[in-house]
């Protein structure tokens, strides 16, 4: 499958979290609708209260089965607005939806929903992880062990923030000092919650330098992707302003990882996020754009096309 495919046509679903669970793709996106909210650069028109999930048994030609709410912010005790992107991972028969949730202060923190099935739904715990701030949680399994990436400038709130303390007020390097990195922490074993202070993300050029703040066509915006390939750990995220998925690679979760490349040049609407997953010996990228909306940024329809890489491990760019 060499062009896109969009995937839910009569509704606005973006962010894709994508796994393979009992044998099927499972899709969670995040679920986009009109609000009437005025855009800006804190993302208030982006005001999503509830998820649904996806299932799909052949990505080439077969469609996506929505499987219904799984979550609504209503349900949740600490809500106060705004369900942005989300990820799940499954641990002895259990399945953990990873949620990024605004309290009733305004402050991105990140939930816990728990089901036994992929499908949901999912019963949110009463409280959000402890430690937990802004948004975009992704979540990958290491040998039985569960780390989640998470960060995201501007409205996703990652510019108020410095070793996982909490600034007076939100700063931003200057362009030539390293840029804000997203994080990265092990979960608990029971999955609910921090088992450690998160670490910072590194992403290093070729010469073994952190990126910097100015160096906007690179350096990471919100939208973290981990998945390994021939035992290397890729790490992929959205440049967010300048509107690319680029990658990095590294020899372990935690990083540093390094600058490979772009993905995905910049898609129809402001924003790109993605999941990249293999299923029946290829491998997709999940990701999103607004023509069906006619480009309106917060109302974008999910899309699914095949990654291919290079002998050498590179992935090769999508135009």
């Amino acid at each position: 499958m060499k062009t896109p495919k969009y995937l839910v046509p009569n509704d606005y679903m973006a962010d894709p979290a994508v796994h393979v669970f009992n044998g099927k793709l499972y899709i969670y996106p995040s679920h986009d609708r009109e609000s009437g909210i005025p855009e800006n650069d804190n993302g208030d028109h982006f005001d999503m209260k509830d998820y649904h999930v996806f299932s799909m048994e052949d990505v080439e030609n077969g469609e996506a089965t929505d499987h219904g709410v799984i979550l609504d912010v209503k349900d949740i005790p600490w809500a106060g607005r705004q369900l942005w992107d989300c990820d799940v991972a499954h641990k002895n028969g259990k399945y953990y939806l990873y949620f990024p949730l605004k309290d009733k202060n305004d402050v991105f923190h990140i939930g816990v929903a728990i089901s036994n099935k992929p499908e949901g739904p999912f019963i949110p715990q009463p409280d959000p992880i402890r430690g937990s701030y802004s948004i975009d949680p992704c979540i990958l399994e290491e040998n039985g062990e569960y780390f989640m990436y998470f960060g995201g400038l501007w409205g996703g709130q990652l510019q108020h923030y410095r070793n996982n303390k909490a600034l007076e007020c939100a700063a931003f390097p200057a362009d030539d000092e390293p840029a804000i990195p997203s994080r990265v922490v092990k979960l608990s074993d029971d999955m609910l919650q921090f088992a450690e202070e998160s670490r910072p993300v590194v992403i290093l050029d070729k010469n073994g330098k952190a990126l910097t703040a100015g160096d906007g066509e690179r350096r990471f915006f919100e939208a973290s992707w981990i998945h390994k390939y021939n035992g290397k750990y890729y790490f992929s995220y959205s440049t967010g302003d300048t509107h690319l998925l680029c990658y990095a690679i590294g020899d372990n979760p935690y990083g540093p990882f390094v600058y490979q490349g772009v993905i995905l040049t910049p898609v129809i609407g402001w924003t790109t996020h993605h999941a990249i997953v293999e299923f029946k010996g290829k491998w997709y990228l999940f990701h999103h754009d607004s023509v069906p909306s006619g480009g309106i940024t917060w109302l974008r329809s999910l899309k699914v096309v095949e990654l291919e890489y290079n002998s050498d491990g590179t992935i090769k760019m999508i135009l």
